[in-house]
């Protein structure tokens, strides 16, 4: 996984932090936020399994505290719905400042309220998705509700929601209160999924029905059934990651990666602006190369010497494999560990002893059966005789040409 730490200053000063998953063998090619549920914070496992499952479809993801909660700064008490919004609009600046703007937006229950309200001002977001989002924003009144009376008449209550406890102030209520999700639903004139469980007892089902009738086309809904609220199985959450990257897929802008043909076994295409990360056609195959950070390449793919590493270690084992199906011999699995590296080696050359590196593969084999001594000898012996390893030990030429 490639994530890090990130922090921003949302609209009030406050430092906001989050973490930025990223895909491990690609440049991202898009961004996106995703808002957490109400008290929540940025570490739930869902949150985590949705990010992944995003991050193994390509895209860069945000998922960030809001003020006053996680490791966010400020004080819950003083917050407010709007200020979630401005949050999210504080971390789409965060991204266009530092990488690309968001193309997505992704909220969860009262979050999935939120990114509606966000969308609808920041222009680069293109898809929106809510998980279990409440039709109005007053719904949270529900989680609430033995405390209400007592918060608009002293103007603040302590109450506990999730078995935690929190302070909820009269200004949160008359922010809600002026909020109507179905008005802006309704000309977000972006591409909506809404996804929800019918079983869910949080947040109705009916509050998906208001969200989707109230919004535009194109728009989409998706039954999580068998979910409960926080999406705590995680099949669960997995799959909602994946249908989030499939569906948003179709509205948002994907660079296209031109395969490369040729004639060849294999082929390789590095375009000046690319560092070490080559493009490959490798027979059928597609794959990436490139070098490790530590030598100035992203870690994409494979080195070339990995790559070699790989072909002689694939080699032996189809050549082990392929010897002892033919003696009837109990090997059920054979597997081959190979690493290159250059040692130093002391030559005489014109009666001068001098130093030279030598290419080496150290070549280890585990095998699992049941096998006498002989036999394993044998094996030792027929991994010699593959024909990658006939190779890097034979003349070679490598005959170039320019077309």
């Amino acid at each position: 996984m490639n994530i890090q730490k990130i922090n921003f200053t949302n609209a009030e000063g406050q430092q906001l932090v989050g973490r930025l998953e990223l895909p491990i063998n690609q440049h991202p090619h898009n961004f996106a936020i995703f808002a957490h549920c109400f008290t929540c914070n940025k570490n739930l496992s869902a949150v985590k399994n949705i990010t992944r499952e995003l991050t193994s479809n390509g895209f860069g993801v945000l998922r960030f505290d809001f003020t006053g909660l996680g490791e966010s700064e400020g004080d819950f008490e003083n917050t407010n719905f709007s200020g979630n919004v401005d949050d999210l609009i504080s971390a789409s600046n965060y991204l266009k400042e530092n990488y690309t703007a968001p193309t997505l937006l992704i909220g969860h229950s009262l979050g999935g309220a939120a990114v509606i309200f966000a969308a609808s001002t920041i222009d680069s977001v293109k898809a929106v998705a809510t998980i279990g989002a409440p039709s109005n924003p007053k719904h949270v009144e529900n989680l609430i509700k033995s405390s209400v009376d007592e918060i608009k008449a002293t103007g603040k209550a302590n109450v506990s929601i999730g078995g935690r406890p929190f302070t909820i102030k009269k200004q949160f209520l008359d922010d809600i209160e002026t909020k109507s999700l179905p008005n802006v639903a309704k000309n977000l004139r972006k591409a909506l999924l809404v996804m929800h469980s019918p079983q869910d007892t949080t947040v109705g089902i009916e509050n998906a029905e208001e969200i989707y009738v109230a919004a535009r086309h194109p728009k989409s809904f998706v039954s999580l059934d068998g979910a409960d609220h926080l999406l705590m199985r995680k099949e669960d959450s997995i799959y909602v990651g994946s249908v989030i990257a499939s569906w948003a897929k179709r509205y948002i802008s994907i660079p296209k990666t031109d395969t490369v043909s040729t004639t060849h076994q294999a082929v390789a295409s590095l375009d000046a602006e690319d560092g070490f990360t080559t493009q490959m056609t490798v027979g059928s195959h597609t794959m990436m190369a490139d070098e490790p950070t530590s030598f100035g390449g992203n870690d994409f793919g494979p080195s070339p010497y990995e790559f070699v590493s790989a072909g002689l270690s694939a080699c032996t084992a189809m050549t082990v494999q392929m010897y002892v199906k033919r003696k009837g011999w109990d090997l059920q699995n054979i597997e081959v560990h190979t690493s290159h590296t250059k040692v130093a080696k002391q030559i005489v050359e014109n009666g001068e002893q001098k130093e030279i590196k030598v290419d080496t593969f150290n070549r280890e084999i585990k095998l699992k059966g049941n096998l006498d001594d002989k036999q394993i000898q044998r094996i030792l012996q027929i991994a010699d005789k593959c024909p990658v390893h006939k190779t890097l030990h034979s003349d070679i030429d490598v005959v170039t040409k320019i077309v």
